[in-house]
């Protein structure tokens, strides 16, 4: 039996099911999406460990988990759900035995189908995707959910507050949450999830472990490209390009041999963001056309996913998007984890308490206006002891709060060994 604020959530979204599913057709992966949205999956024949990525960045984020679980458990089969086409592909890359599956649109039907074709060990939502039907579906079935890595922006609280009752029943039948901070713990405990069933165990973000050979993949780059000055504007979003490029054009006024790379967040603006770069008159070479870096070439427009960190460590100096616009921005863990000095915008709300680590040792330095930015770029690429000691403060940040990993895959595991 559904309860009021579910039954309204339900009928609310019951209402707004076709403005969902055209939002959702532009994600779709094959043929079989729609199907998928509706909850109609295929069997695993081997007991099932299943995980929800959101997107690309959960993926990321959920990689190091999920790989030790595999590795842990090769009987049992992963499966990874994603509610983008982006996050698919990223799975596929990723985790090539894994299944993948498109989250299915939370009402009830679909979810019940869902969970009982799948029939998971366990469940495993990372970061902060609460579907109440989702969830409620678990609890019927007896499924124990972990939140991993769970996190609530100071922006996702002020909108959870406004539906407490919806979402404090969602989180009081979910079996466990590992919090990455104490604010997070303390959000999720004032809208409703039991102390008792709250760890904080910190970000796994901070066990990134880059492949071991990117190094000499990033020095191949650089070798090719032939460039003493090359930094990364990672993630961008609409509103942050130009001012960007615009920055760009100060630096080349003082360097005519630098190299921006510029990575915007979302594959359907890579077209959007190379027009741009025509229209400010730029020399432009894009990757997803293997385009090659000449002497000419100011801008690298890395339209390409899955290679951030191949980016970051090409280059001598980052801007870690995101930040510059109101959005929260990005992971400050992986330049940071890589030794590339980095800058960011105001707006950290996503990352605070990353920031505000970075920021008491000086492991990163930030900007309150686009007009500040080619200044300090002029400024780090000409000092490299300043970048030296900036990536040194990073890097200790990170190796002092690796261990989440470990605690994490110990509460997982706790939940169906």
């Amino acid at each position: 039996m559904s309860s009021l604020p579910r039954l309204l959530y339900t009928s609310l979204l019951m209402l707004l099911a076709p403005l969902a599913k055209k939002r959702l057709a532009r994600e779709k992966v094959n043929e079989l999406s729609d199907s998928q949205r509706a909850g109609h999956i295929s069997p695993c024949q081997q007991p099932v460990i299943w995980a929800h990525c959101a997107s690309v960045g959960e993926v990321l984020a959920a990689e190091p988990l999920l790989k030790q679980l595999q590795q842990r458990h090769p009987n049992k089969q992963l499966v990874v759900t994603t509610m983008t086409a982006t996050g698919a592909m990223q799975v596929r890359q990723r985790f090539p035995d894994a299944r993948h599956y498109l989250l299915p649109l939370d009402l009830p039907w679909n979810t019940t189908r869902f969970i009982r074709t799948l029939k998971p060990l366990v469940g495993i939502i990372f970061e902060t995707e609460l579907w109440p039907n989702l969830i409620h579906s678990c609890k019927q079935a007896g499924i124990p959910l972990m939140l991993a890595n769970g996190r609530l922006s100071a922006k996702a609280f002020t909108a959870y507050k406004k539906i407490r009752p919806l979402i404090a029943e969602a989180l009081q039948s979910i079996t466990l949450v590992a919090a990455k901070a104490p604010v997070d713990a303390e959000r999720f405990i004032e809208l409703g999830f039991p102390a008792s069933r709250l760890q904080i165990t910190g970000s796994i973000k901070y066990d990134l472990q880059p492949p071991s050979d990117l190094p000499q993949q990033a020095a191949s780059l650089r070798a090719e490209w032939q460039r003493k000055c090359v930094w990364i504007a990672a993630s961008t979003h609409e509103g942050e390009d130009l001012p960007l490029l615009q920055a760009h054009q100060q630096l080349l006024k003082d360097d005519p041999d630098a190299l921006l790379l510029l990575v915007p967040r979302h594959p359907q603006r890579f077209d959007q963001v190379a027009e741009l770069i025509q229209q400010q008159s730029m020399n432009m070479a894009r990757r997803s056309q293997q385009q090659p870096v000449t002497s000419a070439t100011q801008v690298y427009l890395c339209d390409t996913l899955g290679e951030m960190l191949l980016f970051y460590a090409a280059a001598d100096l980052a801007f870690v998007a995101g930040s510059l616009q109101p959005i929260g921005g990005h992971n400050l863990l992986e330049p940071a984890a890589l030794g590339v000095p980095m800058i960011t915008g105001p707006h950290l709300d996503n990352f605070a308490e990353i920031a505000e680590l970075l920021r008491e040792v000086g492991g990163m330095k930030e900007i309150q206006q686009a007009s500040e930015l080619a200044p300090l770029l002029l400024t780090l690429l000409k000092d490299p002891l300043s970048r030296e000691n900036m990536t040194s403060a990073a890097y200790k940040v990170v190796e002092s709060n690796r261990g989440a990993l470990a605690k994490q895959l110990e509460l997982a595991e706790s939940l169906f060994v």
